[in-house]
């Protein structure tokens, strides 16, 4: 499985540690940025960059990283096909996979 990941500014650190775990974990990982906290960037941007790379067929699904994952899933969800959750838990997670074929998981940097 090959899995886009991108964060605006404020999450920088957070999306580096998910996409370093998950290749640990023997995952294929496309970042398509930020990867500089100092350059401010808006998150639909970034949103939209995965949302369009899954929609594209470049990777399978996407992790998306803001200051709280709610501006970057709404940005990431008007792209049509697009099932962008916002999740806090585990639970959330793996419930918004098996009920909702999410493909996108957003999370928070600041949260």
């Amino acid at each position: 499985m090959k899995i886009g990941f991108a964060c605006d500014h404020a999450a920088v650190d957070l999306k580096n540690t998910l996409l370093e775990y998950l290749k640990g974990k023997g995952y294929e990982c496309v970042d398509y940025g930020v990867n500089d906290p100092t350059k401010r960037v808006d998150y639909p941007i970034m949103g939209r960059k995965v949302a369009e790379a899954i929609k594209a067929g470049e990777v399978d699904k996407g992790v998306l990283v803001c200051g709280t994952g709610v501006g970057i899933s709404l940005a990431a969800n008007k792209v049509p096909g697009i099932r962008a959750a916002l999740c806090t838990d585990c639970f959330c997670a793996e419930a918004t996979r098996l009920h909702n074929d999410a493909n996108i998981l957003c999370m928070g940097g600041r949260v």
